[in-house]
């Protein structure tokens, strides 16, 4: 098979980290002979210096000609001091393309500095409802003021949406061979966490391979931070999860180490957690890893939706490759304890990619 996947570089670190995982994508897909074209499609702040607006209007025609895409760090705080045409374009592809799973692994390394050895947790947050009001609404935003003293903001929960992301992390569970927790606050939101945990449970019950629980989602906060190692898959809403798996990345080493799948049922966007990283712009020394990461996890998510082996194969070569680097600590950003630049780091991997197909 052969593959075309979009490139959006975006804002400030954006283009150093995103071409990086792209070299170690290709060396990857070379050593196992799938042939993918790199369509290049501008957003962020370059496409509204070329044309007026962060989001062209013809970038969702064209990332739906395509089997997946690569969306780097979107500076969009930045955004307010610019016209119109500037606003946070991710939000906007997530809700077109119903990619209603973000998908976001927390994995410590030995030789890297974390508050935690040995954590393994998977967070799947839903992306496209609850209190986010840039998505939450067919028309309008679900925040308002109906006076200049007062501020409004709507969660949304539906049924659907709960259990086919419970779904997701019940099958993530089952090929772990671990456990699910769901974490909500029913206790006080009773009819909106109420609704997500109920069809957690309801879904949950149809693996029975799997080990399910449920956490308070400030209990939850606590025990993450004294013993995240307790926990495996955990379910969890949008802005609960938002914010917990922040936390989740800073236990491990830093939002450097926080890659990230938005995926749904047709398509899928590799998006690293981290921000755009202005203060570092132009250095040569942002860490790529979380790039990387979730170009593996994109790429494996396309294997098997396609069914296609070589594509997964690819996908492990990337997530070995960049493994090993860490391990072998020669070739690691500062951020990460070494001295090598962006780009040394990428190349390094790339390398090791191919070598462990050929292997």
């Amino acid at each position: 098979m052969s593959y075309r996947l979009g490139v959006l570089l975006g804002d400030d670190i954006g283009p150093e980290v995103v071409p990086e995982a792209i070299t170690v994508a290709k060396a990857a897909l070379d050593a196992v002979g799938v042939a993918a074209q790199w369509i290049d499609i501008p957003i962020g702040r370059a496409a509204y210096d070329a044309t007026g607006t962060t989001m062209p209007a013809d970038t969702i025609d064209r990332l739906a000609a395509l089997d997946g895409w690569v969306l780097g760090p979107i500076g969009h705080q930045a955004y307010r001091e610019l016209g119109e045409g500037a606003f946070n374009p991710h939000p906007i592809i997530r809700k077109h393309f119903d990619l209603y799973a973000n998908i976001r692994p927390a994995l410590s390394y030995a030789n890297v500095p974390s508050l935690h050895d040995g954590v393994d947790v998977l967070i799947v947050r839903e992306n496209n409802e609850g209190f986010q009001p840039d998505r939450n609404m067919v028309v309008g935003e679900g925040e308002f003021m109906p006076s200049e003293d007062m501020a409004l903001s709507i969660r949304v929960i539906t049924r659907k949406a709960s259990a086919r992301l419970a779904r997701i992390a019940c099958e993530y569970a089952e090929a772990r061979g671990g456990h699910v927790t769901a974490v909500h606050k029913d206790t006080v939101f009773k009819l909106g966490c109420g609704l997500f945990a109920e069809e957690c449970r309801k879904v949950a019950g149809e693996f029975p391979g799997i080990t399910f629980d449920e956490v308070m989602v400030d209990t939850f906060a606590l025990k993450l931070a004294m013993n995240p190692k307790q926990f495996d898959v955990v379910v969890i809403t949008n802005l609960f999860g938002d914010i917990m798996s922040d936390l989740a990345a800073g236990l491990v080493g830093g939002l450097g180490l926080a890659p990230a799948l938005q995926m749904g049922p047709k398509y899928a966007m590799a998006q690293a957690a981290h921000g755009s990283a202005p203060d570092i712009a132009g250095k040569g020394v942002a860490n790529p890893y979380a790039l990387i990461m979730s170009v593996a996890m994109l790429l494996d998510w396309l294997g098997r939706q396609r069914g296609d082996g070589a594509l997964i194969l690819a996908a492990s070569a990337m997530d070995g490759a960049i493994k090993e680097t860490i391990k072998d600590a020669k070739t690691l950003t500062p951020d990460l304890g070494g001295t090598a630049s962006t780009g040394e780091m990428g190349r390094a991997v790339a390398a090791r990619a191919a070598s462990l197909v050929a292997a």
